[in-house]
């Protein structure tokens, strides 16, 4: 009985077992047959309306009110369709050794590369990869959704098989090169082609396919026109590489690619307007969201821009420059606008004109890395005043070497070579002995300004300088103390933000182009919202702005404040120029309560102008373009900086009562209102500095006594006086010696 049990519940469970392996099968054979269907009823893209599909989903960039376009991604496309038998093989080997190197042995799609893609993906929490192969570009330029979901990545490799099966190679290559982006309104290998290089596209060089195959990964990234110039470079040699690698072209012929010089024509295509900010915004926004949604996504962004002020700046900038390449040979200028209380870029001039061809005018210049020369200045005072220098503590601006491996002369010591030693001068090549820094920043003399830099701390320096938003100030190790003239590179846009922080009271805003951003479904991606962190005390900047506003102060360098560039009538400016020591860069950045304007004046190609500094060169156009950047607000003060409470007669401008000496005798670097140095001839720099002053002192004489502080102005009278004796004689407090009353 147990047996005959046992039997029939075996029989039971295989019956059961095929009924389950039964409705599986049917259950798969109908989802087969459905997904069958469904793949039979997919039809594949309609790769002849391109026009119609790019114009349909066209981003478009407005300014600051949302009515005005200043750029429409797809407005004037530019595309020449031309078979494959009309491009160069250069141009299609090296398109596949970058986009898909195994294009002609997979069928539409690689799974290796798909997975790969989505493990990167899940390790970067993001779509930063799509391991799309080239038939599936094809596919994903003629649909019209964008969304990057798992039902649309299905369809498109399904379609890409599809694809595949039924349209040769060599026409999905021709589809793929006629339709990519190659930059701005550039579709197509052809347009691609004679734009760049004034050749058809099957007349290609092999250097000239790879820099096309280079951009349409990312064409404004990768630019030519752009400053990533470098990036592209790079790109181009490895678009080489890999034809090398997979057989194309020999060692040879790659190297040969890789060394060779190719110009660039202008391109003259792109219509729209503020065009060096629209490129600027258009970069950042295929960064965020991708050139695929941009180029198709059909966003609509706001942008920060102020058009009526971008349009009166272009012109000012346009006739400066124009007229500065015939008095100067500086054949360039830029200039840009920021509401410094939001960070907000109200303008954006990259170069007196976008389509001059002779600059050239498509590179913007004031996202490009230039020497600051003295505009970096206040951000060295600036630190210095929050350890407690004052504007009224002196410095004594006298020939002084800087290097301790030089004698206080300029001469290296045994065994040094002569590159070691430093020992700047002033622009006008004249020193003045001792000075405020308040009229040693006010009149831009370098002696004083690396001394302060010393006392500050290259370190300290540095660290202000990022907080203050200069990315391209690294690490304190590549500076020594020239940094204060300008030693380090930095943008215009990023210096003018920078100055926003002495005009908002010590508070930065990252600078930002955008308001708005929505989606083709109106749903807003990205919106303006206000970021700020307080990076100096309110303290300090009163200071820095008491003193870059003090025209009193600048007429030693600029001339009676009736003439002066930098006098606005009732209305303070701050302001301070800036020149390289080769003549490369000249600068002005200036701001008021409500509003910072930055302008440069040069050349792109780095030759250096006629030896002139910016207060002559640049100044009277910042001039005309301040007027206008402030022409319909009402007056603003800058805050009255706090009172000198120093204990030290050298921190409260006398130079005298302590006896006449380098301010090493007094201070400690770190503490300068603390209390006196114990052995400040241990420090490196002492011997030099006070070996210089001495001499000043035996050749010129000093006149004694304490400059008196103009409550009107708050400037410190200039302490340099014709050549006197010391009448009043004063204990040394480095050796307890005495003064003598006539000069050493």
């Amino acid at each position: 009985m147990t047996t005959e049990v046992h039997s029939r519940k075996k029989r039971a469970q295989k019956k059961l077992i095929r009924e389950v392996l039964f409705i599986g099968a049917a259950l798969l054979i109908t989802i087969f047959a459905l997904t069958v269907g469904w793949i039979a009823s997919l039809q594949l893209p309609d790769f002849n309306n391109f026009e119609n599909r790019t114009i349909a989903n066209s981003t478009k960039i407005y300014d600051r009110t949302g009515s005005i376009v200043l750029y429409n991604i797809h407005d004037n496309v530019r595309r020449t369709e031309v078979p494959i038998s009309e491009m160069s093989p250069y141009v299609q080997q090296a398109t596949i050794s970058i986009e898909d190197a195994h294009f002609y042995e997979h069928h539409g799609f690689r799974p290796t590369s798909f997975i790969r893609a989505v493990l990167a993906n899940i390790v970067s929490g993001g779509y930063t990869q799509g391991g799309s192969t080239i038939d599936q570009q094809v596919v994903k330029n003629a649909l019209l959704t964008r969304e990057k979901t798992i039902k649309r990545k299905l369809m498109e490799i399904v379609l890409a098989i599809k694809l595949d099966r039924e349209v040769p190679k060599d026409t999905i290559l021709q589809i793929y090169l006629n339709e990519s982006p190659y930059g701005g309104t550039i579709y197509g290998v052809e347009e691609a082609s004679l734009t760049y290089f004034g050749v058809h596209a099957k007349e290609l060089t092999l250097s000239q396919a790879a820099y096309l195959a280079a951009l349409p990964q990312s064409p404004t990234y990768y630019s030519p026109y752009g400053k990533h110039r470098d990036e592209l470079e790079k790109r181009k040699n490895l678009v080489l590489e890999r034809m090398y690698e997979l057989g194309y072209i020999t060692e040879a012929q790659k190297n040969e690619a890789q060394n060779e010089k190719i110009t660039f024509l202008e391109d003259t295509s792109n219509s729209g307007k503020a065009l060096h900010f629209v490129m600027y915004i258009r970069e950042y926004l295929e960064e965020q969201y991708g050139s695929d949604v941009v180029e198709n996504g059909g966003l609509k962004v706001i942008t920060t821009i102020d058009y009526n002020l971008q349009k009166q700046l272009e012109d000012i900038v346009k006739e400066g420059a124009l007229s500065n390449e015939k008095k100067y040979k500086a054949s360039n200028a830029a200039a840009v606008a920021i509401d410094p209380k939001t960070g907000q870029i109200l303008a954006m001039v990259g170069s007196r004109d976008f389509f001059d061809t002779e600059i050239p005018g498509q590179y913007n210049i004031a996202l490009a890395d230039r020497q600051p020369g003295s505009s970096f200045k206040p951000i060295v005072y600036a630190a210095a005043f929050e350890k407690g220098y004052t504007p009224e503590t002196v410095l004594y601006d006298v020939p002084t070497e800087f290097s301790a491996l030089c004698d206080p002369y300029g001469n290296p010591k045994s065994g040094v070579n002569a590159s070691a030693c430093y020992m700047p001068e002033n622009y006008d090549g004249n020193f003045r002995g001792p000075i405020s820094l308040r009229n040693a920043l006010a009149q831009s003399l370098n002696v004083p300004a690396v001394k302060l830099l010393y006392l500050t701390g290259i370190n300290t320096a540095v660290k202000l300088a990022q907080d203050m938003g200069l990315s391209t100030i690294q690490d304190p190790q590549r500076y020594g103390l020239s940094l204060v003239l300008g030693g380090g590179e930095v943008t215009l846009l990023e210096l003018t933000n920078a100055y926003g922080v002495f005009a908002d009271n010590g508070i930065y805003h990252p600078p930002t182009g955008i308001l708005e951003v929505r989606d083709g479904d109106g749903t807003v991606l990205e919106k303006f919202t206000q970021k700020e962190n307080q990076v100096l005390p309110d303290s300090v900047t009163s200071l820095i702005s008491s003193v870059l506003s003090d025209n009193v102060a600048k007429i030693p360098a600029y001339g009676p404040i009736s003439s002066s560039p930098f006098n606005f009538g009732d209305r303070p400016v701050a302001a301070k120029t800036g020149t390289t020591n080769d003549y490369r860069d000249v600068w002005v950045v200036g701001y008021t309560p409500s509003v910072v304007l930055g302008m440069w004046g040069g050349n792109n190609n780095n030759t250096p102008i006629d030896k002139k500094v910016a207060g002559l060169v640049l100044a009277p156009i910042w001039h005309k373009a301040m007027q206008v950047v402030i022409g319909t607000s009402t007056v603003e003060y800058f805050p009255d900086p706090l009172p000198n409470t120093s204990s030290k007669p050298i921190l409260r401008g006398d130079y005298c009562t302590d006896g006449i000496h380098t301010i090493l005798a007094f201070v400690n670097k770190d503490d300068p209102d603390g209390a006196y140095p114990t052995n400040p001839r241990s420090d490196p720099q002492y011997n030099n500095w006070e070996t210089a002053i001495q001499n000043w002192i035996a050749k010129h004489g000093i006149s004694c006594g304490t400059p008196s502080i103009q409550p009107q102005t708050g400037t410190t009278t200039d302490p340099t006086q014709p050549p006197q004796v010391i009448n009043n004689p004063s204990v040394d407090p480095i050796n307890g010696v005495i003064i003598p009353d006539t000069p050493l």
